[in-house]
């Protein structure tokens, strides 16, 4: 039985961790052809920055997509090296998210 828990997690980590790779795909290419249109179409700066704050609102989700696999590994797997792992990555994902969160509200204000 705990050999049936360990395999479901480490394919649902795989999977969240799938869909964060899908989330950052598919905003990289909206970004990109967002930025094909601001820039052949000659729009002013609000159109590229409007542009490249949705793209780190995309990437603020895969970030917690990528930590939430990582705390399904964990849960796995729970030796000091790897919570020790989780909490350096934790806290590098929560600092990213920190200034992307407030170069988002300064570009809004």
């Amino acid at each position: 039985m705990h050999d049936l828990i360990l395999g479901i997690t480490e394919w649902a980590a795989i999977a969240v961790e799938a869909a964060a790779v899908l989330v950052v795909s598919l905003a990289v290419i909206q970004a990109v052809l967002g930025f094909l249109r601001a820039f052949f179409g000659h729009a002013n700066d609000i159109r590229s920055d409007a542009v490249r704050l949705h793209l780190a609102r995309w990437l603020m989700l895969a970030l917690e997509f990528a930590l939430a696999a990582d705390i399904l590994r964990t849960a796995i797997a729970p030796g000091w090296d790897e919570i020790g792992k989780l909490a350096a990555i934790a806290a590098l994902r929560t600092v990213l998210n920190f200034f992307l969160q407030r170069e988002m509200e300064q570009a809004r204000a």
